[in-house]
């Protein structure tokens, strides 16, 4: 189904984001002007609620420069009151024009946005780049019934955001960004009724926006949102346990270190420390209280486009990260979490925002603080292609190991001194869709890289690590909270698993479609359902899809790698084995040469075209 909004036309956003966008700066600019003239207003108004002031205010008349004072002497109160109302008039007018030219419309390829009165500015987002669709609601838009919304695309600074649109509708046009996205096109169907925004009568509007404002504030104790379908995938946290988890932090232990410094300073006469220090405690406590009113009535689900995030108390954040979006995982544990068993979960994912945005971090933390179970339940929303039984080995072995039976690769004894700590734990395993490092003994972290995702991966050694035949090795993803980095693995362990890596990654991009996650695959599945064959395998190699890609590929792969092309068409040179970089899907990129003890890098073949239908 096609909601009105979305049938390619130009629309304009709700009639009352004039007063969101602008208007409220308006009212608070009103208000400091009043409150710095209140003396003057009582006395020119209410002159008998405030006779002592009348005493103590300078005659008007004698004091000279303050346009008040020109005003009142002169009578000319008729004036000042028609200027004040020609600026309001000017101003409204500015606002309803740019309402005007601000218009929007929803096409079968892009999202497209069109604003200014003098500087026009359009802007358009490609939905098959399309991150994530989050739905914003402050707390006076809330209560109006509106929402913003904002559609995260893959560059910086690229979002486009639709503020404001009614609750309704942005919710319907939310979905249908989504569907879109994901390769499926929408049925045109009548919307009953017409358009939600302008099929009332202002009578109805006005009774409809105290029912709304009402409404909201009954949400704002009882939860904005009905409860997600599939409960046993949304992981509640309790307040309690919220709290606790910002209260016993390595940040409130600085926090009370810095308080006693303090009290112990001005006790000797150290007084310059009160002023130093005390706005900075106070700020970071701001900062606290607002992380814990941020993370209240969390919740995370399955839908058909993605995963469903929602948080906040009094602002309201709704995001969809559609499948892929997710680009590197990290499960972490401080170490004063680990008495009662709370782990981390954040992400590496496109914004689409600046790197000055403060905002940026409540878009990359999956899980606030939950137990292990709740740590499963959501890695396997966000890779649910893994195997169930994998998820279980992972979570045991990757989060709490390593144990008797240990599956990871781990650092060599000899490099003990390099990790002191951890070296026992410090390691990696690679499987057929993630490649896993886990490191830390103090703060436990394990960074889990979906294979369709990696940008490149590289291995480096510095003096000391050629003397120890160990190498560091490092996998290269958008950027972001998880720094997926591993040290101190053997040398030669560490050349099998570039080029494990390499193959792996190669093989993840060939069959990955979650770029358009609900798209029937066209060229592949054909020539696989023509062998009854399914589609995977074919891509894999074992059925070909298509003889003559297939056959450019050989070719090209046997002048990469000097091989005879008569031996590469007859299949001595199968296409997954060769370690050639590919033109990935979006947001992929090919695995990057390794440098094995220190020598000069290898020159590196040239890019084979992806015989996949709808490589970038």
């Amino acid at each position: 189904m096609r909601s009105p909004l979305s049938d390619g036309e130009w629309h304009r956003l709700h009639p009352l984001t004039p007063l969101l966008r602008g208007g409220l700066f308006l009212i608070v600019i009103i208000g400091i002007v009043v409150a710095n003239l209140r003396d003057r207003l009582l006395i020119v108004f209410l002159p008998w609620l405030a006779p002592d002031i009348s005493d103590d205010v300078v005659d008007w008349e004698v004091s000279g420069g303050d346009p008040i004072d020109f005003i009142i002497v002169n009578n000319l109160y008729v004036v000042a009151a028609l200027a004040v109302l020609g600026v309001l008039i000017v101003l409204v007018a500015a606002f309803y024009l740019s309402w005007r030219f601000h218009t929007f419309r929803i096409t079968g390829d892009d999202v497209e946005v069109r604003s200014g009165i003098l500087f026009r500015t359009q802007r358009r987002a490609p939905l098959d780049r399309v991150q994530g669709v989050n739905l914003t609601r402050p707390m006076v838009a809330r209560l109006l019934g509106m929402a913003k919304l904002e559609v995260v695309g893959a560059g910086t600074d690229s979002n486009v955001k639709l503020e404001y649109l009614s609750t309704t509708n942005a919710e319907a046009v939310r979905a249908d960004i989504l569907r879109l996205a994901s390769g499926r096109r929408l049925a045109d169907a009548a919307a009953p009724g017409g358009r939600a925004d302008g099929a009332r009568r202002s009578g109805g509007r006005v009774a409809a926006l105290g029912e709304t404002v009402g409404r909201e504030l009954t949400g704002l104790i009882e939860g904005p949102e009905a409860p997600a379908e599939a409960p046993e995938s949304v992981v509640n946290i309790p307040v309690g346990r919220l709290v606790a988890s910002h209260i016993i932090s390595m940040s409130t232990v600085f926090l009370v270190l810095g308080t006693v410094a303090i009290i112990i300073g001005v006790s000797q006469g150290v007084t310059w420390l009160l002023f130093a220090f005390v706005p900075g405690i106070i700020g970071f406590g701001a900062y606290w209280v607002r992380s814990i009113v941020r993370s209240l009535r969390y919740s995370i689900a399955p839908t058909p486009d993605g995963v469903r995030i929602t948080f906040g108390l009094l602002t309201t954040v709704t995001e969809i990260v559609p499948p892929g979006r997710v680009h590197a995982i990290e499960v972490t544990q401080p170490i004063m979490w680990r008495p009662f068993g709370w782990w981390m979960v954040r992400i590496n994912r496109l914004t689409g925002r600046s790197a000055s945005d403060t905002t940026t971090d409540q878009f990359t933390t999956v899980l606030p603080v939950g137990t292990a179970a709740d740590v499963e339940r959501i890695l396997r929303l966000l890779q649910p292609s893994v195997p169930d039984d994998e998820w279980a080995l992972i979570a045991h072995e990757g989060m709490s190991g390593p144990g008797e039976d240990d599956t990871f690769t781990n650092s060599p004894s000899r490099a003990w001194w390099i990790r002191p700590f951890s070296y026992r734990r410090n390691g990696f395993r690679l499987t057929r869709d993630l490649l896993l490092l886990r490191r830390g003994m103090v703060w436990r972290k394990l960074a889990i890289l979906p294979l369709a995702r990696l940008q490149s991966f590289g291995l480096y050694q510095g003096p000391l690590d050629r003397l120890t035949r160990v190498s560091n090795a490092r996998a290269h993803v958008v950027t972001g909270p998880v720094y997926p980095y591993l040290a101190a693995i053997d040398r030669d362990t560490a050349l099998t698993l570039f080029d494990d890596v390499t193959r792996a990654t190669v093989q993840a991009a060939l069959v990955d479609r979650t770029h358009r996650w609900a798209e029937e695959p066209d060229a592949p599945a054909d020539a696989a359902s023509a062998g009854e064959v399914p589609v995977d395998e074919a891509l894999a190699g074992e059925v070909p899809v298509d003889e003559a890609a297939v056959r450019e590929v050989l070719v090209d792969e046997a002048l990469a790698a000097e091989v005879p092309v008569d031996e590469a068409l007859a299949g001595e040179v199968p296409v997954a084995e060769a370690p050639v970089p590919v033109e990935s899907a979006p947001d992929q990129a090919a695995p990057a040469q390794r440098v094995p003890d220190g020598s000069a890098p290898a020159e590196p073949p040239a890019p084979v075209q992806r015989p996949v239908e709808g490589s970038a």
